[in-house]
């Protein structure tokens, strides 16, 4: 029999049995697809700046989990990348490459508005404050207080503590950096301050629901609004909403009012961001109308508008999750709506909440819960348009929407979509293994971006499992191909701004993505773990068995920084569509020369042939690297096979 060829079709299909897709990949992990060809994804690598602040985070270089990546670049030349996790808002400065703390602020007392007790052979502190309004998690900073007499001295006591424990609505508990003795039996004195940053959010999602669940018009976990019947935690992780006005960095997290936060000429020292409102201090004043409440903001590129998407309306506290607000045209501060300015309103429809929205070329999208809005400039009088695009859509989450090449992509409840002028659903080969172990409990963590570099979509989300993002999914919109893996990334920004696509780790680290082969996010740098498995493949007339005896391996090792890369290919055989793999020994070809009963052979640069000695009906086909400073792209392997007996 002659040699066959295994040009495998490009992309993964899980959408029918291995048997069926005989011919096409089955599995893969870390693997992308380049004109065709299966090719290891590119490495990473961590950031090394520093954290700065009284505080430091107690691994990485932010607190936290991070929900929201934001690159801009200032006037000035600086290039800064905001952070907003579940605990902090953190921005790092391109100046010196560190991280510094500007989470806003949401009280501060006034002078002797919190005191001190400490006991003796203890570092834990108690502190009152009445009506705190406090969670366990919090931060505090205290200034202006004094030596409690012993060991807890002003310097111990001025600085910045993580709340451990809320007793009661006016008390707390902090751990102090030193023991108290037995002479630290001060208050702090008269003119402690006790600045609260804004209060924390969950990890994950912690739904609630049935009858009741939230309150009427009540606030739920994080400072969520919530309405009759709602999950007071649907979206307890705090998901935050960046873009920059100019050099200034307008944020949002949902349910909480629009901060702003203004980089210093130097960006050191960094300061707070501050709400918008009109009893801010100048320059974050406002009109008494700017939304003291929102779930999504953006600065629309028409004449610089400030949108408000699920706010409070004019003269209100209570959110209203339908609600499009926006300020005058060149203003953050203009919100009430008159014949001279551009400033106005819009309430929905369809569906029963706001959940995402994104600029697009000549318009904004809006998602509902239920349906696709086209957000229009008008100019004078109206300023803008709605149209329903679609209705009867999904949307997976806040997070979960990108677009490239004037195309929009997003995940729905249990499919995918595309926007481009209409809505498509768009054809997934991965569908079923996808929506069939998927956690939706937890889908406010799901996210998507761009990869522009490689004409990826990425969508990361969590496995059935799993209550963190474990998995992700790529639709090469190129190629029109899709594959998956297994990875922890918690958000992702795409390069424009920058030399490598940004993403934020659990472990409060950024990752430079597509840097390396390896991953550099731990240190000594790891290998990266990467595979791909094929279908099925017959290699006999479907009644006799077939032998293959040898191996033409076609792969290349471009890029790869190891002076002797290699990788693993692996045939496994298999008698029926129903039977077990490896029914004969299956013949691994690793990355030694060591010939036990595996026969396991070296394939390098120049190997050119190998000899795996198995017999079967079918073949599976797997290539793998688990090696230090390996990349690889595979070409088209060719099989010797022989009819060889017959069998049941």
């Amino acid at each position: 029999m002659a040699l066959q060829k295994l040009q495998l079709r490009p992309g993964v299909n899980r959408e029918s049995t291995t048997f069926a897709n005989e011919g096409g990949w089955y599995e893969s992990d870390k693997v992308r697809f380049r004109s065709g060809f299966p090719e290891k994804i590119g490495g990473w690598k961590q950031d090394q700046g520093f954290y700065q602040g009284a505080l430091p985070p107690p691994a990485g270089v932010y607190w936290g989990v991070a929900r929201a990546l934001w690159t801009w670049v200032t006037t000035t030349g600086f290039n800064l990348l905001g952070i907003g996790s579940n605990l902090k808002v953190t921005v790092q400065s391109s100046v010196n490459g560190d991280y510094y703390d500007i989470t806003p602020l949401r009280e501060t007392t006034a002078a002797g508005g919190a005191t001190f007790a400490a006991t003796a052979g203890s570092s834990t502190l108690t502190v009152t404050d009445t009506a705190h309004g406090a969670y366990e998690g919090d931060f505090v900073t205290f200034s202006g207080a004094v030596s409690l007499g012993g060991n807890i001295t002003a310097a111990v006591l001025n600085t910045e503590f993580r709340i451990v424990t809320v007793l009661s609505a006016n008390s707390y508990t902090v751990t102090a950096t030193a023991t108290a003795s037995a002479g630290d039996v001060g208050n702090g004195g008269a003119a402690v301050v006790a600045a609260y940053q804004i209060n924390t959010a969950a990890e994950v999602n912690i739904p609630t629901v049935g009858w009741g669940a939230g309150g009427w018009g009540g606030v739920g976990t994080g400072g969520t609004l919530t309405g009759w019947g709602v999950s007071s935690g649907s979206y307890a992780i705090g998901l935050w909403s960046f873009y920059n006005y100019g050099d200034y960095l307008l944020m949002n997290r949902r349910g909480g009012p629009i901060y702003m936060y203004i980089p210093q000429p130097a960006i050191i020292p960094i300061d707070r961001a501050v709400v918008l409102s009109s009893t801010s201090p100048s320059p974050y004043t406002t009109d008494a109308y700017c939304p003291s409440v929102c779930n999504i903001i953006m600065v629309s590129d028409a004449s610089r508008i400030v949108i408000a998407m699920g706010c409070n309306e004019l003269g209100t506290v209570e959110l209203d999750p339908m609600l499009v607000r926006w300020s005058d045209q060149e203003s953050y501060a203009t919100w009430y709506p008159q014949v001279t300015n551009q400033a106005g309103g819009y309430r929905l429809s369809h569906g029963s909440e706001i959940i995402a929205a994104l600029q697009t070329r000549q318009e904004i999208l809006i998602f509902t819960d239920q349906a696709l809005y086209s957000m229009q400039y008008l100019g004078p009088p109206y300023t803008w348009g709605f149209n329903i695009m679609g209705d009867n859509i999904s949307i997976m989450g806040q997070n979960v929407v990108s677009t490239a090449n004037n195309v929009v992509y997003w995940m729905g409840q249990d499919k995918f979509y595309t926007y481009s002028g209409r809505i498509e659903t768009l054809p997934c080969t991965l569908r079923q293994y996808i929506f069939g172990d998927i956690n939706t409990d937890q889908s406010a963590q799901f996210f998507s971006s761009t990869n522009e570099g490689f004409n990826e979509i990425w969508w990361f989300y969590c496995s059935a499992n799993s209550t963190t993002i474990d998995r992700y999914v790529i639709y090469n919109y190129l190629e029109r191909i899709w594959y998956y893996g297994t990875m922890a990334r918690t958000a992702w920004i795409d390069s424009g701004l920058r030399h490598f696509p940004n993403a934020a780790g659990y472990d409060g680290k950024i990752i430079y993505h597509e840097s390396g082969v390896d991953d550099g996010a731990v240190f000594p740098a790891a290998p990266i773990q990467a595979y791909i498995k094929s279908a099925d493949m017959s290699v006999s007339d479907g009644y006799n068995y077939g032998f293959v005896w040898r191996m033409i391996p076609d792969v290349t090792f471009d890029g790869s920084e190891n002076a002797a890369p290699e990788v693993m290919f692996t045939l496994t055989p298999r008698r029926f569509p129903g039977s077990a793999y490896g029914s004969d020994t299956p013949e691994d070809v690793i990355s030694d020369n060591n010939y036990t009963s595996q026969r396991n052979y070296t394939v390098q640069r120049f190997t050119d042939q190998v000899y795996p000695r198995l017999r079967g009906r079918h073949v599976r086909l797997s290539v793998s690297s688990d090696t230090l400073g390996t990349q690889w792209q595979l070409g088209v392997p060719h099989f010797d096979v022989r009819p060889d007996g017959r069998r049941g």
